[in-house]
């Protein structure tokens, strides 16, 4: 007797196998399902969410955030790796014309990102990426998390270029206080997310996930990390190590695209949902950032290397602050403060002209994209 789809639930039950022969009693005539042309319907893009959406998420179209899919392609215009750049004079940068601090900043500098660049890769594909449930918004996250990875990979390169003690620089944000101190900030936000018991129909689970969104996407990725490489950059302006400063402006124009999606993904939860986040809580996430950024710039940097100092890289980081608060809508954190390093932005955004036997060029195709709208 042929099985029918149950009328209460249109499931298809196969026929039975028989044992002897391995093929369906009704072979001679295959059971098709029957599909409901209700439930098959196209998914209205009005029924996408962020977060707690219905719709089908295996659906890419239509889109609902048509910006997030153009983010994906602006990325797959960018692809690049640390073996597109020549690394030799860096190595004779290092050993011969380095001062004592100015190798102590390289170093630390590479020790600090190595370790957020893998929590970035686990925040996203970890913490966020299976939150969501548009499926374009997923998908250039996953493009994100592959780009963290490939960081990662840079600064390993760099690291195994110069022919640094692998062991005791992966090491140093375990044993270093100020180094420690930030990643721990980074730990309690990304814990307080991986809980697999999480419900963000919950309004306080809700709220405390944006926040964590929040902090990793404007401040972790949009100003820690935008300021961060500006030690490297520092001397590179005075002509060293500057195979490792063109790695990181290929790694600093992802990361542009990192923290304007996040902030853009962030506003957009905010508005869909309904949320006010707590405006006491937003400005101690700033000053925490703050005060955490100054205790390692004051390491970094105990004396002034040519050209930058401990001074001037926290007010830069007030200054992105200012602009990356304002992008998220937050009342300005750090009222008054000024650009220190007006030469930052030029490192996203410069459009360069190489020898192409000797290096990439790192203008990206995408560069007019490259803004916080």
């Amino acid at each position: 007797m042929r099985n029918e789809p149950s009328p209460a639930t249109d499931s298809y039950v196969p026929a039975p196998v028989s044992p002897a022969s391995g093929i369906r009693e009704d072979s001679d005539d295959i059971q098709r399902p029957t599909i409901n042309p209700v439930a098959a319907k196209p998914i209205n893009a009005e029924d996408k969410r962020v977060v707690n959406g219905l719709a089908d998420i295996n659906q890419l179209a239509p889109f609902k955030y048509p910006w997030a899919w153009e983010y994906f392609l602006n990325a797959n215009k960018n692809h690049w790796t640390p073996l597109d750049i020549n690394m030799t004079q860096d190595v004779h940068d290092y050993q011969h014309k380095l001062t004592l601090e100015e190798r102590h900043v390289y170093e630390n500098v590479l020790s600090y990102l190595t370790t957020s660049d893998i929590l970035a890769m686990r925040n996203i594909g970890l913490a966020v990426m299976e939150k969501m449930t548009a499926p374009e918004l997923q998908i250039y996250q996953a493009r994100q998390v592959y780009e963290e990875a490939m960081h990662t990979w840079t600064y390993q390169h760099c690291i195994e270029s110069i022919g640094l003690d692998q062991g005791e620089i992966y090491n140093r944000y375990r044993v270093v206080p100020e180094i420690n101190h930030k990643i721990q900030l980074c730990n309690n936000r990304l814990d307080s997310v991986l809980r697999a018991d999480i419900d963000l129909t919950d309004r306080d689970e809700l709220e405390n996930f944006v926040m964590a969104y929040t902090f990793f996407a404007g401040v972790f990725e949009g100003t820690w990390f935008y300021n961060g490489f500006s030690p490297i950059f520092a001397l590179q302006r005075r002509g060293l190590m500057k195979g490792s400063a063109e790695q990181l402006q290929y790694i600093m124009r992802d990361e542009v695209l990192h923290a304007s999606f996040g902030i853009r993904v962030c506003n957009q939860m905010i508005s869909e949902e309904n949320l006010k986040l707590d405006p006491k809580a937003i400005q101690h996430m700033w000053e925490e950032a703050e005060a955490a950024e100054e205790q390692y710039a004051r390491f970094l940097l105990p004396e002034p290397i040519l050209g930058y100092s401990a001074s001037d890289h926290i007010a830069q980081f007030r200054f992105i602050a200012n602009r990356r608060a304002q992008k998220l809508h937050h009342e300005t954190p750090f009222p008054g403060a000024e650009n220190a390093l007006p030469w930052l932005d030029e490192q996203a955004n410069l459009k360069k002209e190489k020898n192409f036997f000797e290096t990439r060029v790192t203008e990206y195709q995408t560069g007019g994209a490259l803004n916080w709208d």
